[in-house]
């Protein structure tokens, strides 16, 4: 792992796999997953012939994990240090779960001129259940927005146990091996955050191409919202993958990936 210090001194991380002369991928893992998880992805996009970038933003992997807890902004800005501190233009940003919304974290603060397509995996982008939007969390409604998460991410009753994923199983213990599933004060307050913003707005203003990819069995939230947030981009497309929960990337890679390749070959 390769460090970069952020503008308040904190270390951020990543990974460099690939062709210095491909188009940049930049891959961004979700709340408490290290830049490791992406695992299945790194070496089919870097004998695609792309330059493959795995990063650990703060509070992940082995970036530094602040006391203080980290905000869906901040992170956003992680980002653009991350690509201003490589110099990176024409990337492919990808981010799974809380790192997708935080790719619109980014964009809402700094464009998209370093971008040139947007990938997500199984996130919707408002969280929250009401009546324009019935693609949120499973049970988070207006009536508990303030103590839904307030002690954890809530079980609910959705997709397939994880002991019954067989080989999903197996590779999710993979990816996530050495995570620290306890959350600290500042983590429970991150979950929040992540839990109260709405990203539509800044999707409707997205001029570059996005995929949103969803698992048919997320543990989560309704595959609909892959659709419904497609949708909302003007260059908007979407794909569910059978078979696959939350961490779809992580539990059918094989699909995912031609998924990903699919898109990336196609901007």
């Amino acid at each position: 792992m390769t460090a970069i210090i952020a503008d308040d001194g904190v270390s951020l991380e990543y990974t460099q796999t690939g062709d210095p002369a491909g188009r940049p991928v930049m891959l961004l893992a979700g709340f408490k997953a290290p830049a490791t998880s992406w695992r299945y992805q790194v070496q089919p996009l870097a004998q695609a012939g792309y330059e493959v970038f795995s990063v650990d933003l703060r509070g992940h992997g082995g970036a530094d994990h602040p006391k203080s807890g980290v905000t869906m902004e901040r992170r956003g800005q992680d980002v653009a240090q991350v690509l201003e501190a490589l110099d990176l233009r024409n990337v492919l940003l990808v981010g799974g779960s809380m790192g997708g919304n935080t790719i619109w974290s980014y964009l809402s603060q700094f464009g998209a001129d370093r971008i040139t397509g947007i990938a997500v995996v199984d996130q919707t982008p408002k969280m929250l259940n009401t009546a324009d939007w019935p693609h949120g969390y499973y049970g988070y409604e207006e009536s508990n927005v303030d103590t839904y998460f307030a002690e954890g991410i809530p079980p609910t009753g959705h997709g397939t146990p994880v002991w019954k994923r067989g080989r999903r199983m197996v590779r999710l213990l993979k990816a996530m091996k050495g995570v620290d599933h306890k959350l600290s004060r500042g983590e429970l307050g991150l979950l929040g955050d992540h839990a109260k913003a709405d990203w539509r707005s800044v999707i409707e203003g997205a001029d570059v191409p996005v995929l949103f990819v969803a698992g048919a069995e997320s543990e989560h939230w309704p595959s609909s919202h892959a659709a419904a947030s497609a949708g909302l981009a003007p260059l908007g497309s979407s794909a569910v993958i059978p078979n696959a929960g939350h961490a779809a990337n992580i539990e059918a890679p094989g699909a995912f990936n031609q998924i990903l390749l699919d898109f990336a070959e196609s901007l």
